[in-house]
């Protein structure tokens, strides 16, 4: 009896080295994927800064004036000017009669219906 105990508790000091070994292997693993990942991360944070930089260069307005008066045969494009805008007092609206023409009756009743509706109720 007293072998077989010790030969138990052998196996179980046998198979807890073997889980200890397995899981020091397995956190190792992890956090050498941990610091490859926050590397990537750094690098994708140092295209984006670059990225950012050179969209806000392109977009300068001087740059962009410059642009369109180069380009205004092919694309007709006009810089931006206070002139362009209207006022609230130019904008037409519809007249009364047509504003009328133009409303839907609602009767407060809503009919809802899909192809996946009917079939759940023919299955039931």
């Amino acid at each position: 009896m007293r072998t077989i105990i010790v030969l138990l508790t052998a196996l179980c000091v046998i198979g807890s080295a073997f889980w200890a070994y397995h899981e020091n292997y397995q956190t190792q693993e992890a956090y050498a994927s941990s610091q490859r990942l926050q590397g990537d991360i750094g690098e994708a944070r140092a295209r984006l800064a670059i990225l950012r930089a050179e969209w806000a260069y392109l977009n300068r307005p001087d740059r962009l004036h410059e642009l369109t008066d180069l380009n205004f045969q092919k694309v007709g494009l006009l810089p931006l000017a206070a002139e362009h805008f209207g006022t609230i007092n130019e904008v037409g609206y519809p007249v009364e009669a047509q504003a009328e023409e133009l409303e839907l009756s609602f009767d407060g009743s809503i009919e809802v219906s899909s192809d996946a509706a009917g079939q759940s109720g023919a299955d039931q």
